[in-house]
Parts: structure tokens; C-alpha cells; sequence
């Protein structure tokens, strides 16, 4: 059994989407053992986000400059820089700002392979290129392309932790303990 951090961000709750959203993870087999409704504040989002993940940074930023040669633009135009860090550090400036513009609700999913099948189910993180039936595949069209261009975070819904390290690293900032529940759904019995 794994657990996972989801959070669906400001674009998510302001469109209305939170059950459609929570009723496919559920749908799956995974349980909710936490959930809240919050306003982040700046300093959660600096944690979430954290400027010493070097690997995070980068890989945006070069997640972007892929991107960006697919379509034929110039970065250093565009950003002022080709330098992926750069663009890195750039992008978690525009999360932290974005997921502190509205509220969002935050959960935990329980379930086996909950990480993996969260983020399958989720959909790749440019919504561009995720695939239909992914959440963010039916539900957005945002790009970094557009994102950047407008110096702002990519609009995709929603933030799931990417590993099984991350998920523990991210929970507990979001949850206490106490507020993490634990309960057997009536799938966990059938498919033992």
C-alpha cells in the first residue's frame, strides 16, 4: 500500500472540477484518508516547491526547452535564457505565486501503486500532450509555451507526487498525523 499527495490546484477548485476530479481516483479503487480545503500560503508553497531540489528545477526547465524547440521558439528571447536551472528556478517562482491565488483542496490517496496510478491517471504534466481520458487530457489544453510567454505557472489542474520519496516528503507538510486517517473501502476486501 502506498500513499500520495494530490492537490488540485487554484484552476481546478475555481472551474468546479474537485468531484469530477476526486470521482475518478475513487472510481479506480483508491481511498481518501485526508482531505482539506485551504488558501496556501506563501511559506507551504516554498516548502512544497523547494528551491534545493536542483533535479526538479531542471528537469522544468528542460521539460520547457524541449518544448519550446518543438515549437520552433526562442527561449532566450522569450526568458532571457537558455540555461534550464535558470528556467527551472523561473517556473517554481510562478507555482509558489500560482497555487497561492485561490483556494485548493488537498488529499491523500491510499491504495496499492497509489503513486503510479495517480499520475497515470492524471495525465503527463504539459496537459498539451497528455492524452485523452487523463484528467488533465480532458480538462485542459494549457502548454509552457503559453504558460512562459505569460510569465505565469502552467494551468494543469492539479499536483501529484512524482515518486514514493516525494509523496513522503510532501504529506506531512500538508497533513499532520492525526488528520490521516485509516479505514477499510469494501474493493480492499475483494481484491485480497
Amino acid at each position: 500500500m502506498e500513499q500520495t499527495l494530490v492537490v488540485l490546484k487554484p484552476d481546478a477548485v475555481l472551474r468546479g472540477l474537485i468531484g469530477e476530479i476526486v470521482g475518478r481516483f475513487e472510481k479506480v479503487g483508491l481511498k481518501i484518508v485526508a482531505a482539506k480545503f485551504l488558501m496556501v500560503k506563501k511559506e507551504l508553497g516554498e516548502k512544497h516547491y523547494p528551491a534545493d531540489r536542483e533535479s526538479f528545477l531542471r528537469g522544468m526547465g528542460e521539460k520547457t526547452l524541449e518544448n519550446y524547440k518543438k515549437m520552433g521558439a526562442d527561449p532566450v528571447k522569450l526568458l532571457g535564457t537558455a540555461d534550464s536551472l535558470e528556467i527551472g528556478r523561473m517556473i517554481r517562482e510562478w507555482l509558489i505565486e500560482y497555487i497561492s491565488t485561490g483556494p485548493v483542496f488537498a488529499f491523500v490517496l491510499e491504495g496499492p501503486h497509489a503513486v503510479e496510478l495517480v499520475r497515470k491517471l492524471c495525465g503527463h504534466t504539459l496537459p498539451l500532450i497528455s492524452p485523452p481520458g487523463t484528467i488533465r487530457g480532458d480538462f485542459c489544453y494549457d502548454s509552457s509555451y503559453l504558460a512562459n510567454t505569460a510569465k505565469r505557472a502552467i494551468k494543469n489542474l492539479i499536483h501529484a507526487s512524482g515518486s514514493i520519496e516525494e509523496a513522503k516528503y510532501e504529506i506531512p507538510l500538508w497533513f499532520s498525523p492525526a488528520e490521516i486517517y485509516s479505514y477499510e473501502r469494501v474493493e480492499e476486501r475483494v481484491m485480497r
